[in-house]
């Protein structure tokens, strides 16, 4: 029998199909009893078929033919295509797999593979780039074009994988994206393994004061550079691996699990994202630790600027661990068991078309080939909540992208750090702000129950709150003194954008601008290098630091004192960095506090069967205006606050050291542009919203006018009062009389 329904109220629900209701005598295979005891309205069990999943759905009960007796004891589902519901392999589907086949048992292996991709992709490669550069003898702008290659591939793909993937077999899809992934890390770490070893020659003089100190500028580039090409690809295969994970998975939780719990699942798939790379950075620092050609003797230290880690350990241990969470992946089934019940309980909130276009995303045969991409991608576009959405997206990925790359720098100059302790330490403020407030954000709107519009409102007010706490900014730790950078060798005011790092104590010892290994003297100055210090001998502590003696430079500013210096940077003893951490802890916190919310609200905003290409849709925006070119834009603007570059035979290299006043206030003015730019996105997005902006906007301007109302009166009056000429005096009058009707219509 077939039973036709309607039911509408605040939010439109029309589902287009009917419901097909079998006799009991039907065969259903896969079944899940579940207990029918609450129909929705006309004694009739309703099911929302703008879902994925809604050509599923078969079988649901009728109470109305038996509205005096009790229901069947059991609802049972197949898949309309007689897609099977067990966790396997084929025909290979143990009793023992069917334990995992929950939607707790997928996010524990969509968890794995999050937190593989942020530590391959976001903490292996930040943390190796350095050591890759001196290995393969890479310039700065190859080694960013790897780095870029993991987006640039994304990009690519994202349409077609969550296009035709949002219609497909998403756990397949997963799979083998998680196992292209593995391939990738796997092919990244293959230049170890194809050149020769690595061997270095050095005197051990080398940076000290003498007159033999020289350095030879390479004539031509090797082919140690060209594996950037391999380099490039074991990128691309990440990117395209990476790509179905945070567009099917994300939707493939949402549809299998309650609407109201889908936020917590999605934060805590993305929370394990977010704790990726800082396991890469811990990782990946223990491992470059250890000498890149493992077993070897040298006399290298992981201080010498010649020092190159076994870079490429993590990426054969996570390309390994990713092939292998590949393959339960792979067996999990279209759709998981009893989730057709969650259908019904669904009430559509995607934005409601005037021409009732949005109802062609309901057809069942949308979507499935390739002539309907242009059709859904215009349902998209026409979908202000969705645009709106993707803007505050891109904006907020823009400064994101930007602190995370550019984050450790700016404590490192803060703070006077060592670029492993910056690092680590920005890893301990990233882990429980980014990973606390993406959890959180996706318990609130669990706890309270939030649709669409308060999901938006609580976006609007993370988002000003972060960017009342970006205005810490504003102060900052001083430069630590530099001889020659930031003042003169005597402690005398060196004239800004200068630099002389030549003094009568250091002019015998022919230093070379192009060794940079800072050293702080027993007088708390920092000098460029041991031979700007003017120091002769060194020596070793017990913990393997060095210390150089002699030091003619210092000798000069401390002549009672050891004349003595220790290699790296002097310790910052700035009193305002527990604030500027606190208020930097909140920025971040509040930040992607947001971002789950903001991720919900995509989903719910659109309809069920494009959930998986809105996702698709708005990476690429999110990467394209975002995240591609946030750390080009923050890199340009801290660049601006260089004082001393890298000199490479004549061309400029990265910057030694920065100035902290001009990072902070280029830092504060990005921050206030981009949070502004997403809270202006946000307010947009909801129309209650946006006439609520629109009735501020105008009642401030309203008062303005009045305020300039009466200060024009103010003014005339006082030209009356004071003008001697009555002629002028009737005309300033006559002139009140008759613009008072204009400026005070009231």
């Amino acid at each position: 029998m077939e039973m036709s329904y309607n039911l509408t109220g605040e939010n439109e629900f029309r589902p287009p199909q009917n419901l097909i209701v079998p006799s009991a005598s039907s065969p259903v295979e896969n079944s899940l009893k579940e207990p029918c005891n609450t129909p929705l309205s006309n004694d009739t069990l309703y099911s929302n078929t703008n879902s994925p999943s809604d050509s599923c759905v078969k079988p649901l009960c009728d109470t109305a033919s038996e509205k005096k007796s009790q229901c069947n004891k059991g609802v049972k589902y197949v898949s309309s295509e007689g897609d099977k519901l067990e966790c396997g392999w084929g025909a290979f589907t143990p009793a023992c797999l069917q334990f995992f086949n929950t939607p707790k048992g997928i996010l524990l292996f969509l968890c794995v593979a999050s937190f593989l991709q942020g530590m391959i992709v976001n903490g292996f490669i930040n943390t190796v780039i350095t050591s890759i550069e001196r290995r393969f003898e890479l310039h700065s702008y190859q080694s960013g074009l790897i780095a870029s290659s993991y987006d640039i591939a994304a990009c690519v793909c994202l349409t077609f994988v969550s296009y035709f993937g949002g219609n497909g077999h998403k756990p397949r899809w997963l799979g083998w994206g998680v196992l292209i992934m593995g391939v990738g890390s796997i092919v990244f770490a293959l230049p170890h393994f194809t050149t020769s070893q690595y061997e270095v020659h050095f005197s051990e003089e080398t940076g000290m004061c003498s007159s033999n100190q020289s350095m030879q500028c390479a004539e031509s580039i090797s082919i140690l550079s060209n594996y950037r090409f391999v380099f490039m690809l074991g990128q691309f295969l990440h990117g395209i691996g990476a790509t179905p994970l945070y567009t099917l998975g994300v939707t493939y939780l949402d549809e299998n699990v309650k609407s109201n719990y889908s936020p917590v699942y999605i934060a805590i798939f993305y929370t394990a994202a977010i704790l990726g790379p800082a396991a890469g950075y811990l990782v990946g620092g223990m491992f470059l630790n250890i000498y890149t050609e493992i077993g070897k003797q040298i006399d290298l230290t992981p201080d010498n600027t010649l020092w190159v880690g076994a870079w490429w350990i993590g990426f054969l241990g996570a390309g390994a661990a990713a092939l292998l969470t590949a393959i339960p992946i792979l067996g999990y089934p279209r759709q998981l068991p009893g989730s057709q019940r969650y259908i019904i309980m669904r009430v559509s909130e995607a934005h409601q078309l005037k021409d009732g276009s949005h109802e062609t995303a309901s057809d069942p045969d949308f979507g499935k080939t390739l002539k309907d991409l242009p059709r859904s991608l215009l349902l998209l576009l026409k979908n202000p909540t969705f645009i709106s959405l993707c803007l505050a997206g891109a904006t907020e990925a823009t400064l994101i992208a930007g602190m995370s790359t550019f984050g450790p720098k700016f404590l490192e100059s803060q703070y006077g750090l060592s670029a492993s302790e910056a690092a680590t330490l920005f890893g301990y403020l990233v882990v429980p702000a980014g990973g606390g407030g993406t959890f959180l954000g996706g318990f609130f709107v669990n706890k309270f129950k939030l649709r669409c519009s308060g999901i938006i409102k609580l976006c609007l007010l993370c988002t000003v709150t972060s960017l009342l706490a970006v205005f810490i900014f504003f102060i900052h730790c001083p430069n630590m003194p530099m001889a020659g950078v930031t003042q003169m060798y005597d402690r005398s005011i060196l004239v800004k954008s200068s630099l002389n790092l030549t003094a009568a104590c250091n002019t015998e010892c022919d230093c070379l601008r192009e060794l940079y290994s800072p050293v702080c003297g027993s007088d708390d100055i920092m000098y460029y290098s041991a031979c700007h210090a003017g120091c002769k001998k060194k020596s070793f502590l017990d913990s393997g630091k060095k210390v150089y003696h002699e030091c003619s430079c210092i000798l000069e500013n401390d002549p009672t004192g050891s004349a003595q210096a220790i290699a790296g940077k002097c310790t910052s003893s700035c009193e305002r960095r527990t604030v500027l951490l606190v208020f930097m802890f909140f920025v971040i916190f509040f930040t992607f506090l947001c971002s789950i919310p903001a991720l919900t609200a995509t989903l719910r905003c659109v309809s069920d069967r494009q959930k998986s290409f809105a996702l698709g849709i708005q990476w690429i925006v999110v990467r394209t205006l975002g995240g591609i070119p946030g750390p080009i834009a923050f890199g340009s603007m801290i660049d601006l606050s260089c004082l001393v570059w890298q000199d490479q035979c004549g061309e400029q290299g990265s910057c030694y050291v920065y100035q902290n006043s001009a990072m902070s206030r280029y830092t504060l003015v990005a921050g206030i542009v981009y949070k502004v730019m997403t809270s202006y996105s946000f307010t947009f997005t909801s129309p209650s919203l946006c006439f609520f902006a629109y009735d501020w906007l105008d009642e401030q301007c309203q008062l303005w006018q009045n305020f300039g109302n009466l200060c024009y009166a103010v003014l005339i009056t006082t030209r009356i009062l004071s003008s001697r000429n009555f002629a002028v005096k009737t005309q300033l009058v006559g002139t009140v009389i008759f613009l008072t009707p204009y400026y005070f219509p009231s």
